[in-house]
C-alpha cells in the first residue's frame, strides 16, 4: 500500500543520493520557495525569511548546493540563488 503525503513539497527538495525525511523537505521547500520568491538571499535572511534556524539553513543549502539546484556567489556572507538546473527543474 502506498502512503500519500499530506504535505505538497517542492519538486527541488528531493535529494537524489539521501534519504528524504518529512523535517528535510519541509525545510528544503521553504527555502526554495523563498529564493523562488526573492530571487537570491544570504543564509541569515533566508533563515528570517522562513522561520528556520540558521544552522538548519545553511545545512540544507549545502545539500542544495550538492544537488547543483542552488549555487553560492561572492565572498561571505554567501549570497545564494537558484542554479539554470534548480530553475530547469520546476518547469518541468
Amino acid at each position: 500500500m502506498i502512503r500519500m503525503l499530506k504535505e505538497a513539497y517542492h519538486p527541488n527538495a528531493f535529494l537524489s543520493d539521501l534519504r528524504n525525511i518529512r523535517l528535510g523537505l519541509t525545510a528544503r521547500t521553504k527555502i526554495l520557495n523563498f529564493l523562488e520568491e526573492k530571487s537570491q538571499a544570504d543564509a541569515k535572511t533566508i533563515a528570517k525569511g522562513t522561520g528556520l534556524h540558521y544552522g538548519v539553513v545553511i545545512h540544507h543549502l549545502k545539500l542544495l548546493e550538492a544537488e547543483k539546484i542552488v549555487e553560492r556567489k561572492g565572498k561571505r556572507p554567501h549570497v545564494w540563488l537558484l542554479t539554470g538546473l534548480g530553475q530547469k527543474r520546476l518547469k518541468y
